[in-house]
């Protein structure tokens, strides 16, 4: 595919950096100051961009559950079907790796599902923030755990345990 574009959204986490070819989206993560290739997109990654944009300003409004956009993101053959399945986990609902290593077949592979989590590299839109531990605690997560706590909230959950956490975890 082509040279991957950027562009820098400001959101109720902060900023975060969206990347798209030719073939779609390849990049969400949050935005940590480097420096990004400043040439113009593509007509396929604009519209890549565009609709990204779009569609998480209506996610974090709470008026979109869902994400219609093409991906296109690099990784190995258990990542992908990490990053799929992570993709079936319904708004609203959490998982355990343990949960998702069995969803695709492998239920020994937790920790391999846990480093896929970590490696993926399309945050929200793959929802890995939805994945949590197998007592229920919010673990890794690379955009800290304040904002996973936050993804989840804007979902409409809220766990007791999670409170708890808050205190081990906050720094505000």
């Amino acid at each position: 595919m082509g040279e991957k574009r950027f562009r820098i959204l400001q959101t109720p986490i902060g900023a975060l950096v969206v990347g798209a070819d030719e073939g779609g989206i390849t990049d969400l993560r949050i935005y940590r100051g480097e420096k990004l290739p400043d040439s113009p997109p593509s007509a396929a990654a604009a519209e890549s961009l565009n609709r990204c944009q779009c569609q998480l300003e209506e996610y974090f409004k709470g008026m979109r559950r869902g994400f219609d956009l093409p991906l296109h993101e690099e990784g190995t053959p258990f990542q992908k079907k990490v990053w799929e399945e992570l993709r079936r986990i319904p708004y609203g609902e959490t998982r355990s790796y343990g949960q998702v290593a069995a969803a695709i077949g492998n239920p020994k592979a937790f920790r391999a599902v846990g480093m896929a989590n970590n490696k993926n590299p399309i945050m929200i839109i793959t929802p890995c923030h939805r994945v949590i531990g197998g007592n229920g605690a919010l673990v890794g997560y690379a955009g800290g755990l304040n904002i996973k706590r936050y993804l989840l909230e804007i979902e409409g959950m809220k766990n007791a345990f999670w409170e708890k956490e808050e205190k081990k975890y906050c720094t505000d």
